[in-house]
Formats: C-alpha cells, sequence, structure tokens
C-alpha cells in the first residue's frame, strides 16, 4: 500500500511541476502553434513579392516587433533595433551618424525601415544583404552598433519564459535559433507598410492638393529640358519613381567628385569599379522625417537636397548620365520653384504610420 502511495505522490509531483512549467510559459497554457495571418491593406500600392518561405503571421509579426524593441539583444543591455530606427521619424535616426553601445558612430546614416517589401534589389547602402531576414542580424553583431555575440543573446532570451511562449507560438516550438530570430524581424519589418499620406489621398480622390504642392508635383514628374527651360521639370522622377517613389537600382549622384570619393558605396559589394561611389536609391515617402540625407547625412534640409540637384553636381566616372546631361545649366529652379517642389515632397508624410500602435514597442 505504501508503494502505490509513494507512486502517486510521484505521478501527482510530476503534474504540479508540469502545471507549473507550462504557467510560467503561459498563464493561459496556450503555447501551440499559430498560424493566422496578418493582413495588410496595400492601398495605393501594389501587391508586393513576400517570400513564400516566411509566410506573415500575427504571432510572428509579433515576436519580431518583441525583438526589434528588444534591448537584451545588444551587448550591454541598453541598446535595439528602434534605437536608431524611431517611429517618429518614420524608423529612421536623426542623427548624422548612429552611436552604438561602445560610443563609436556608424560611417553611415541609417536608413528609414518603411515599405521594405517592395524593395527588390538587396539592402543597407550598398546592398551587402540579400535578404530582408540577412540585413536584420547583423547590426546586433556590429562592433559599431550592438555589439552582441548571437550565441549571447539567444542565452538571454531563452531566459526570458515570455520568449519561449511567442517562439512556440511563431514556430511551433520554444526553440530560439539565429534563424528564427532573422525570420521574425524580418517577418515585422514588412509590416511596416507606408502609404496613407496626403498624397496617396490625392491619388484616390480624397484629398486635394494646394496650388504650390500640384506645382511641385509638375516639375518633380517633368523631365528637364535645357531647350525649352519654361517647361523643364525636376527630373525627380527619373530615380524616384512609382508608387514606392524608388527604383530598385544603386546611382552615383554626384555628391562628390572623383578624387573625392572616400566610401566606395556599391563597389565594395561588387569590387566593380563601375560601382564606385554609388548607393542604393531610397524611397523618398515620409522624406520630410527622414533627415539627414544621403547616405553620409550631409544635408540637413530638403532645401538643400534640392540644391543639390539644382546646381551642386559633381562629375566621377560613374555618375548617373541623366544627372551629368544637367550639369551645363543645372535644373534651372528658382526659389518659386523650389519652394514648390519642397512643398509636394511634404505631402509624401504619411502621419497615421508614424503613430500606428501596432508599429511601436510590445514593453
Amino acid at each position: 500500500m505504501k508503494k502505490w502511495n509513494r507512486i502517486w505522490l510521484a505521478l501527482l509531483l510530476g503534474v504540479v511541476i508540469f502545471s507549473c512549467k507550462k504557467t510560467l510559459l503561459d498563464p493561459t497554457g496556450n503555447t501551440s502553434l499559430d498560424l493566422t495571418p496578418y493582413t495588410i491593406d496595400y492601398n495605393t500600392l501594389a501587391d508586393p513579392n513576400l517570400p513564400g518561405d516566411n509566410p506573415l503571421t500575427k504571432e510572428k509579426v509579433e515576436l519580431g516587433r518583441m525583438l526589434f524593441y528588444e534591448n537584451l539583444l545588444s551587448g550591454d543591455g541598453t541598446m535595439s533595433c528602434s534605437s536608431c530606427h524611431n517611429q517618429n521619424n518614420a524608423f529612421s535616426d536623426t542623427a548624422q551618424f548612429s552611436t552604438g553601445i561602445d560610443g563609436l558612430q556608424g560611417a553611415r546614416q541609417a536608413m528609414a525601415i518603411f515599405n521594405m517589401a517592395w524593395n527588390d534589389n538587396e539592402f543597407f547602402w550598398d546592398g551587402r544583404a540579400h535578404f530582408l531576414r540577412d540585413q536584420a542580424l547583423k547590426p546586433i553583431q556590429d562592433p559599431l552598433e550592438m555589439h552582441e555575440t548571437l550565441p549571447n543573446a539567444i542565452a538571454k532570451l531563452e531566459a526570458k519564459g515570455r520568449y519561449r511562449v511567442q517562439f512556440s507560438k511563431a514556430f511551433g516550438n520554444d526553440s530560439i535559433t539565429s534563424d528564427r530570430m532573422a525570420l521574425a524581424l524580418e517577418a515585422f519589418m514588412f509590416t511596416l507598410v507606408s502609404n496613407q499620406s496626403k498624397y496617396d489621398r490625392y491619388l484616390t480622390g480624397n484629398a486635394t492638393l494646394s496650388a504650390s504642392e500640384e506645382r511641385g508635383r509638375a516639375l518633380f514628374f517633368d523631365e528637364y529640358n535645357p531647350f525649352f527651360p519654361e517647361l523643364s521639370g525636376a527630373d525627380c522622377a527619373h530615380c524616384h519613381s512609382g508608387s514606392n517613389f524608388e527604383n530598385d537600382q544603386y546611382m552615383n549622384n554626384g555628391l562628390d567628385d572623383e578624387a573625392q570619393i572616400s566610401d566606395l558605396g556599391r563597389q565594395t559589394v561588387t569590387n566593380s569599379a563601375t560601382d564606385k561611389g554609388k548607393f542604393k536609391v531610397p524611397s523618398l515617402r515620409n522624406i520630410a522625417l527622414t533627415f539627414p540625407y544621403m547616405h553620409d547625412g550631409r544635408f540637413r534640409t530638403l532645401e538643400e537636397v534640392v540644391e543639390h540637384y539644382n546646381s551642386g553636381i559633381h562629375a566621377s566616372n560613374t555618375l548617373e548620365p541623366q544627372l551629368a546631361y544637367t550639369m551645363p545649366t543645372g535644373l534651372m529652379l528658382n526659389a518659386q520653384d523650389k519652394m514648390d517642389l519642397v512643398n509636394f515632397l511634404k505631402t509624401l508624410t504619411d502621419y497615421q504610420f508614424i503613430k500606428n500602435p501596432a508599429f511601436g514597442s510590445p514593453f
């Protein structure tokens, strides 16, 4: 009889321990895989070509959001992805160069993170990350940024019950790996869709541009014409085209003369001299929020940017031919033209995007 009592006591203790473990992971006991899809309204944007091996689910996106705002992923626990990609600035950094946990600065301005699903030409200014999931883990390991190892980051996440729960919901079990971290971060960043600007409302007939904004819109899309100055435009759409205002290319936009190009840009990835000084063409959506501008953050205002294209192009061997074509006369924009162009660019600001709680910190 005593033997059976011991057996029942052991079984009871086993049930209690198992229940406590489930409670530690998730008070509801709900740790099973949840494949509920995450849906996005693309509005004026075309449906993107999302990777088939990483479908967007609510739980995977939520895990990615947690990781995006998680300071534990940095070496000293003080920095997250959001430290250099602030929602109020369309997930960009207003500092010319971001500062990492060791007080060291990067060499390039932090790119804004939105509409990543429409980037089909790799990631970072030089395109060194083939997929968004590849990009996601590099800042964690970069000595200039979060300066942590992936094994250390994983160990810290494993010590938190909430992450074992969320990995289970997103992937079916609580195994935490760098591949899963990358997929979750990629999923969250794919949901950072900006398509509710005044210009989007204008396209759908729900907003009217002011006279200055409309004139700026015409200048933006009209081609440069040195033979008929009165009809000449700023030809911005040559590089910033389509619904996302970028062209999936790497270009040299004339920031420096040949001898002054110190950052080789795309050439560091391709090892081709034809890519010297070329950088990824960024989207102009939310451009009024993502200052400073250019890969090195040299321009603080949109007015400076417009003046660069109007009169400041520098010649080099890899300069974009269309920009070289404008050099003899410049864009011939007068003060009113430049003001109108800037006013149009400001219509690309999506205030709903920067206030959307779904994109903010979950903590």
